[in-house]
């Protein structure tokens, strides 16, 4: 006992001849103070946030999605990978036993070490021992080697958490654009109707000598038109339901999406940005995890400047000859510290240890970059949100004055009093703001679905415990 700990004073006084660099990390993770943010935290949001719009076909979409999903199965995978490199971290702590054994047949050297009968003669030669090897871990290494596992499975897991509110928040768009193509194909068959009801007055009054071929051949290619915007605007209907089967990974098979029904005023959102912005994102929360490992991976690094300590044992049988293998005499056995110090490697546990400073500095730049987008996400969200509500108010009222005046414009041309350009004019108008108000108000639901994804999606902080305090504050 006196030699192992004179052992490991002697390697603890060499381990500080190779003394570790200072190197110390450049970059500092952004508080939320420094961004803006309101004083006041926004409403929780349910996980389920999407039923709010009050459509069942869309609530098994997002259900379906969320099961047959490549890309949140290879999240999955990613996580599995994480827990497993996990688990394999834990157990370098623990005792590790092996068995092993040869039987080789062999000619010894006469003029060797090994003397007559068996120095110039065949014969076999075994071994079977049982080995067992315990680190101390006295400075501390596995347990850091299982922190950074601990934390890259926590970060894979937010991954994963944030792919699954991506999709949700992907799915909910693709139906939301889907209702827009079902609207504005109702704008272009009404389109239709009213060019073609246009075309027929027009060919009554050019019967009745009241106006000219040319107006009535114009009057057939707007109905032409507003017919090929009709095919155009189904086409995009069928691609958005393309869009939705391909989210929740099927084909064709899943092309037999009815009609969106949805509430879109029914989803409540911010009208600031929240002060816990940051700790209701699970990107944000991922990036902290991924400090904390960079942190503890600079941590391991920096602790290859000490000695490791094992406590080593074996006990099996070597023998000459089958015969005697398994005799009492052939048996060997030992016990005792094993130490391992590193005392010139040319730099490279140096430059190991530069290298994992500069994965601390790259996991922070990341995460401050993760910050700052998650802030103008969410604040573009707010900005698109109030800009739409705005312009709605406006469309509306243009769409109003723009039947108005269509209706005007079709009676004076009825009795004669205005030309047919006036009426085609007027429809031209008519049909832009119908357009533009059917965009919007999709495009609100969009927006508010954009929002609802910028602060968060639903994602709940509380199940996690990311503890990116301890990696961010620097030597």
């Amino acid at each position: 006992m006196k030699k192992f700990v004179a052992a490991l004073l002697v390697g603890t006084m060499l381990s500080g001849c190779v003394s570790a660099p200072t190197t110390t990390p450049q970059q500092t993770a952004l508080k939320p103070a420094a961004l803006g943010l309101s004083s006041m935290p926004a409403p929780a949001i349910a996980d389920d946030w999407w039923k709010a719009f009050g459509d069942v076909q869309l609530d098994s979409l997002v259900v379906e999605a969320l099961k047959n999903s490549p890309t949140l199965a290879s999240a999955m995978a990613r996580v599995r990978a994480a827990q497993s490199q996990l688990a394999a971290s834990t157990a370098a702590t623990y005792p590790q036993a092996t068995l092993d054994g040869s039987e080789s047949r062999e000619r010894f050297s006469k003029d060797y070490i090994i003397p007559p009968p068996y120095g110039g003669s065949t014969t076999w030669v075994g071994t079977v021992q049982a080995n067992l090897t315990w680190s101390l871990d006295l400075f501390g290494k596995e347990q850091a080697q299982i922190d950074r596992a601990k934390a890259s499975a926590e970060a894979a897991t937010l991954d994963a958490t944030a792919a699954r509110l991506m999709l949700s928040g992907a799915v909910t768009r693709a139906y939301i654009a889907l209702a827009r193509a079902y609207v504005l194909v109702d704008v272009a068959q009404d389109a239709v109707k009213e060019r073609e009801s246009v075309l027929s007055l027009t060919g009554g009054r050019v019967r009745a000598g009241l106006d000219t071929t040319a107006s009535q051949k114009q009057a057939e290619a707007l109905a032409a038109m507003a017919r090929e915007e009709l095919i155009r605007a189904k086409a995009v209907r069928e691609l958005a339901v393309h869009q939705i089967a391909a989210l929740i990974g099927h084909g064709a098979d899943a092309y037999d999406i009815a009609r969106p029904s949805l509430d879109e005023a029914a989803l409540p959102v911010p009208s600031m940005l929240p002060a816990d912005l940051l700790a209701r994102r699970a990107d944000i929360a991922a990036a902290q995890a991924r400090i904390t490992a960079a942190f503890q991976g600079r941590e391991i690094a920096r602790k290859a400047f000490y000695p490791d300590i094992n406590l080593v044992a074996f006990a099996g049988w070597a023998a000459l000859g089958l015969a005697p293998m398994f005799s009492g005499s052939a048996l060997q056995y030992g016990a005792g510290p094993a130490i391992h110090l590193p005392l010139f490697d040319a730099g490279k546990i140096r430059a190991n240890y530069a290298g994992a400073t500069a994965g601390l500095d790259e996991a922070v730049a990341d995460y401050n970059a993760a910050v700052v987008g998650a802030v103008k996400d969410a604040a573009d969200a707010i900005t698109q949100m109030k800009s739409i509500d705005a312009q709605a108010t406006e469309q509306r009222t243009a769409l109003d004055a723009a039947q108005a005046s269509f209706d005007l414009a079709q009676k004076r041309y009825r009795s004669g009093l205005s030309p047919l350009q006036n009426v085609l004019d007027n429809e031209s108008v008519l049909l832009d703001a119908r357009r533009q108000y059917a965009s919007l108000s999709s495009d609100r639901a969009a927006a508010a679905v954009a929002l609802l994804m910028a602060v968060g999606g639903g994602f709940d902080a509380a199940k996690y415990s990311s503890a990116p305090s301890e990696s961010t504050s620097h030597e």
